[in-house]
C-alpha cells in the first residue's frame, strides 16, 4: 500500500469512527447495563441482550437470529463468560452482515460494467437521495468518469434547483425539463444525453413521494421502461436511500421500495446523527440486499463504501 493511500485510508477510518460514534456509545452503554455485575451468560443475560438489539433497532427477526446463536453457543460451550460476549456477539453481527454483501469493489476506480452504466436512485423525501447523487458524482469523477445526471424528480418543488447546485459543485452536466414535466421524458432524455456524449455513468433522480402511494411506484415502473428503450437493460442498477436515523420507519419503507421495485442495492445515510445504527443490520439481514454506501457525516469524502468487516471492527473498536 502506498503512502498515499495509507493516508486517506487512515482518513476514512477516522471519519467511520467519528459518524459511528453515538450508535457505539448508546449500544455499548445498554450493553454494559444488561451485563453489570454477571460473570456468565445466561437466559436473564441473552433476554436482557434481546432488549439491548431491539432498542438499537437491529429489528426483530434479526434480534431473534442472533440471539438464538448464543443460546447454541451457550449449550455447546456449557459455561459462557459475558467477557466473551462482545467478540462473540461481533463475529455473528459480522457473519450475518458478510452474508449478502457482494465482493468488495472499489466501483469508483474499476471499470463499470455497461457504458454508459445507469443507476436509478429511488427513495422518499429527506432520506438525503439528492446529497447521496451529489456525492456519488463527487467521487466517480475524481475517478476520472464522465458522469451525467438526470433531474427526474419533476414534482417537489426546489428538487431540480438542489440537483442542479450539486451538479454545478461537482462539475457534471445535468439533463432537466420544467417542474411538472413528464419524469420519464427526462430519463429518456438523460440516456439519450449520455449516449451521444459517451459518458461513463448516468444518475437519475426519481420523485420521492410517500412510498405507500401506488402512483409513485406506477411512475417508477414507467421510467425503467422508457430507459430500457434507450440502453438495453437499464437501469443497471436500482439504489434505495434510507434514513439511517428513523430506525424502524426505514425499514418500513425498504419494504415498500423492495416490494414495488427491483431494488439491487442500498445506501444508508445519516449515520452520524444518530444512535440507531444498528438498523444496518438489520435491513441487511432482512432485505437480502446488499448496503453498498453508508453516510456517515455532512462532508463529500463521508459517503463511504459500506465493507462489512470495517464497520464491525469500528462499531466493537
Amino acid at each position: 500500500m502506498s503512502f498515499l493511500k495509507s493516508i486517506f485510508t487512515k482518513e476514512k477510518k477516522e471519519r467511520l469512527d467519528k459518524g459511528l460514534s453515538l450508535s457505539k456509545k448508546s449500544f455499548f452503554s445498554k450493553l454494559g447495563t444488561a451485563i453489570a455485575g454477571k460473570s456468565k451468560v445466561d437466559e436473564v443475560v441473552l433476554d436482557e441482550l434481546e432488549e439491548v438489539l431491539i432498542r438499537s433497532d437491529v429489528g426483530v427477526a434479526t434480534t431473534i437470529k442472533i440471539i438464538q446463536a448464543l443460546e447454541n453457543r451457550v449449550a455447546k460451550d456449557k459455561f459462557l463468560g459475558t467477557k466473551e460476549l462482545g467478540q462473540i456477539l461481533r463475529d455473528e453481527i459480522t457473519s450475518i452482515l458478510k452474508h449478502e454483501q457482494q465482493e468488495v469493489v472499489e466501483p469508483f476506480e474499476s471499470e463499470l460494467p455497461n457504458k454508459p452504466h445507469v443507476i436509478m436512485v429511488v427513495g422518499v423525501n429527506g432520506v438525503g437521495k439528492t446529497t447521496t447523487i451529489g456525492k456519488l458524482s463527487y467521487h466517480f469523477k475524481r475517478a476520472g468518469k464522465k458522469v451525467i445526471l438526470g433531474a427526474a424528480d419533476t414534482f417537489r418543488a426546489g428538487a431540480i434547483d438542489q440537483l442542479q447546485i450539486w451538479a454545478d459543485r461537482v462539475g457534471v452536466p445535468l439533463v432537466k425539463q420544467q417542474m411538472g414535466s413528464d419524469p420519464a421524458s427526462v430519463a429518456f432524455d438523460t440516456l439519450e444525453s449520455a449516449v451521444a456524449q459517451k459518458s461513463d455513468l448516468v444518475i437519475i433522480d426519481t420523485a420521492g413521494r410517500l412510498h405507500n402511494k401506488i402512483n409513485l411506484m406506477n411512475e417508477l415502473s414507467k421510467v425503467k421502461k422508457v430507459m430500457d428503450r434507450v440502453i438495453s437493460d437499464a437501469p443497471h442498477e436500482v439504489l434505495l436511500v434510507l434514513d439511517g436515523s428513523t430506525g424502524q420507519n426505514a425499514f418500513e419503507q425498504a419494504k415498500q421500495f423492495t416490494a414495488s421495485t427491483n431494488v439491487s442495492s442500498l445506501a444508508i445515510t445519516k449515520l452520524d446523527g444518530t444512535a440507531k445504527g444498528g438498523v444496518v443490520m438489520g435491513i441487511s439481514d432482512q432485505f437480502r440486499i446488499p448496503v453498498k454506501y453508508i453516510g456517515v457525516g455532512e462532508a463529500l469524502e463521508d459517503l463511504q463504501l459500506f465493507h462489512a468487516d470495517s464497520f464491525v471492527e469500528t462499531f466493537f473498536s
